[in-house]
């Protein structure tokens, strides 16, 4: 059984009032297929291409199998027979993820996942979705939004999305251990490297704050595994420019109209 809600909206001076931007009408048409379904909030883009190619999907109650088909004015479309469409408001949410939180938007499992901890008003209807992932035991920040393609921007290898993250270890971290961190790791699906790690004073050599890019399954642990640590803790402390300021564990907030223009120009 799920655990009751437990998020509650921050009052902070940097929370901003909801929902957000306005998606224009025009930005719509010309719009891929795969995308539209994406932007719908009914898969990935390249899950929602394979619905397309399976013949999941009509336009105009005819059956579309191209995910590059350009939207036009007037087209209905339809998913599993059910009508779809983007929604015109653009939202962006940021949370302090505690632990035992799936970062999905279901669980067949029936385990909580952050939407289900997601309870302002304002957002009911809209389909949002977390943008990369926490698992479960990673707490920290975490951007939902129902902008696809902020959220390839800020989730794409190539953008170099800065995330910064606090661990803490199981035993001290050995100085040349730490070197070794700084230089770089070679693990089984290539390389891992940080932009900056150090030691935190006063954790007694075993919480290390680093600065990565790389966004892979599990990097941060599986990089302090390599070196024969285990992580009984890990934080995400910074995202894409986001930081924790104001945003107690288990809070979230609406971003600000400044953040809002960065995220979505980040490069």
């Amino acid at each position: 059984m799920k655990s009751p809600r437990r998020f509650q909206r921050s009052q902070a001076r940097n929370s901003a009032k909801p929902p957000g931007m306005t998606r224009k009408p025009a930005e719509i048409i010309g719009m891929r297929l795969n995308k539209y379904l994406a932007h719908s909030g009914v898969a990935s883009r390249r899950n929602a291409a394979e619905f397309v190619k399976n013949g999941q999907v009509t336009v105009n109650d005819v059956q579309e199998r191209n995910p590059a088909y350009q939207i036009q004015e007037g087209d209905v479309v339809a998913y599993k027979g059910q009508v779809v469409s983007p929604s015109e408001t653009l939202v962006y949410v940021l949370l302090n993820k505690p632990r035992n939180v799936i970062t999905t938007t279901s669980d067949e499992k029936d385990r909580t996942t952050v939407m289900d901890l997601i309870t302002d008003p304002s957002l009911e209807g809209l389909r949002l979705f977390p943008v990369g992932r926490l698992d479960r035991d990673t707490t920290g920040l975490l951007l939902i939004t129902n902008d696809g393609d902020t959220a390839k921007k800020l989730t794409h290898p190539s953008h170099e999305v800065a995330k910064v993250y606090q661990a803490t270890l199981d035993r001290p971290f050995e100085a040349e251990d730490l070197e070794k961190l700084r230089a770089g790791l070679e693990l089984e699906d290539g390389p891992a490297k940080v932009d900056w790690a150090n030691v935190t004073e006063g954790s007694e050599g075993k919480t290390i704050g680093l600065r990565i890019h790389i966004g892979r399954n599990r990097i941060v642990r599986r990089m302090f595994a390599h070196l024969g640590y285990k992580v009984e803790r890990l934080d995400r402390t910074f995202f894409a420019g986001l930081t924790k300021k104001d945003l107690p564990r288990k809070f979230y907030r609406f971003l600000t109209e400044e953040e809002v223009r960065m995220i979505r120009h980040f490069s």
